[in-house]
């Protein structure tokens, strides 16, 4: 009798590590269900960069769920009046989302307590990333010990783990791990502020990690980015 394919829900933004998570989950033998969310965030374009790495990678399912956090705003990504910095910052930058994967993991809790899924993956960061405090080791064991005690799988025997494969590694480690499993980095879409045709600005927070990342890999950066004309 054959046993049944280890589920896991995955969080995917349509950027270089979500797609490298996914990836490494795909390869682990699981069936993903993947989450992406529209949170009116700055930059829609990377959602359409999530929908290919779904299909790419050939998901169970891929769910986009609305959220509203520019309702609360206090973030340069869901704030047009908070302009993205386009240099080095000290301290937890103004791109920092308040709460955001604290919100996405406890959606991804309740979709995977309904699959009866062993896993929820994220592809956070601690090495080569802007500081958000939710991207921290401590953060995510904290996530999963609440987890486990707030569901009824939790109680019942079905202990749900937060994978964070990408945790400890630099991001030209996560890039070359993603070539490997043949994750197509043209496909992904990092940028705090793309524009409406998915070109990255080459200034912010993240397309520079991305940049670095590709350099210290030795691997050609295949982003699309704005001339530097019309920036």
């Amino acid at each position: 009798m054959t046993q049944p394919q280890k589920r896991a829900v995955v969080l995917l933004s349509g950027g270089l590590d979500s797609a490298t998570a996914l990836a490494i989950a795909c390869s682990q033998g699981y069936r993903c269900y993947v989450l992406s969310f529209d949170y009116g965030q700055r930059s829609q374009t990377e959602l359409n960069a999530a929908r290919r790495i779904a299909e790419t990678l050939q998901v169970a399912e891929h769910r986009v769920l609305r959220l509203h956090l520019e309702d609360f705003g206090g973030s340069a990504l869901t704030d047009s009046s908070i302009e993205v910095p386009e240099g080095e910052t000290e301290g937890i930058p103004v791109t920092y989302v308040p709460a955001r994967n604290t919100v996405f993991l406890s959606l991804a809790l309740g979709w995977a307590e309904v699959l009866h899924a062993e896993a929820i993956f994220i592809g956070v960061n601690a090495v080569d990333y802007s500081g958000y405090p939710d991207c921290r080791p401590e953060f995510i064991a904290a996530f999963e010990t609440m987890a486990n005690l707030a569901t009824r799988n939790g109680v019942s025997g079905e202990p749900i783990r937060i994978e964070t494969p990408l945790i400890d590694m630099t991001k030209a480690q996560i890039i070359r791990t993603g070539l490997e499993l043949g994750v197509d980095y043209a496909a992904t879409l990092s940028c705090y502020q793309a524009d409406a045709q998915g070109r990255a600005c080459g200034h912010c927070d993240s397309c520079r990690l991305r940049a670095k990342g590709f350099a210290d890999a030795g691997v050609e950066d295949p982003t699309l980015y704005v001339p530097e004309g019309e920036r």
